[in-house]
């Protein structure tokens, strides 16, 4: 109930959380290299990301979620973006995600209203349980986005030979 109402929220307001992670990623120093990517594909990317955000919570395995961040770590590698500036984008958008939901009162706007100051522990449950899969996802997108990158470099290692 909770995680359902919160994710909606999130995908609701994917356009903002998008343009406050591009802000980051340009501006921030440990994110450097990302300056140097299209605005236009960072923006698709990151939105794609918070978007579908319920749907890849659901299935964070998924060929498609495979897919997706395998692709991005290739991408991020043919633009010469080293792995540890990939790894610490993915950080901020898990440090953005969390502070605009702290931030914009969504949480306290998805939990159910109730009388006098008592919340069934079955909501604080879900809220939980959303940290905990949120968290694994993001877990395993550095994990593919690590394998894409070194797909790649394999490649053009190869190529290179």
């Amino acid at each position: 109930m909770i995680a359902a109402k919160l994710i909606e929220l999130i995908e609701i307001h994917a356009a903002n959380l998008t343009s406050d992670v591009v802000r980051d990623l340009v501006t921030n120093e440990k994110t450097s290299q990302f300056r140097s990517v299209r605005p236009q594909d960072l923006e698709q990317r990151i939105f794609e990301i918070f978007h579908h955000l319920g749907n890849w919570l659901g299935d964070p395995h998924s060929q498609k979620v495979r897919g997706e961040f395998e692709d991005w770590g290739r991408r991020r590698f043919d633009q010469g973006i080293p792995l540890s500036q990939i790894v610490y984008a993915v950080i901020i958008l898990k440090k953005h995600l969390a502070r605009y939901i702290v931030e914009n009162g969504l949480v306290t706007a998805s939990f159910p209203r109730i009388e006098g100051d008592y919340v069934l522990p079955i909501h604080l449950n879900s809220l939980q349980e959303l940290t905990t899969s949120v968290s694994q996802f993001f877990d395993e997108a550095i994990y593919q986005l690590a394998c894409g990158y070194e797909d790649e470099a394999r490649r053009v290692e190869g190529k290179a030979r």
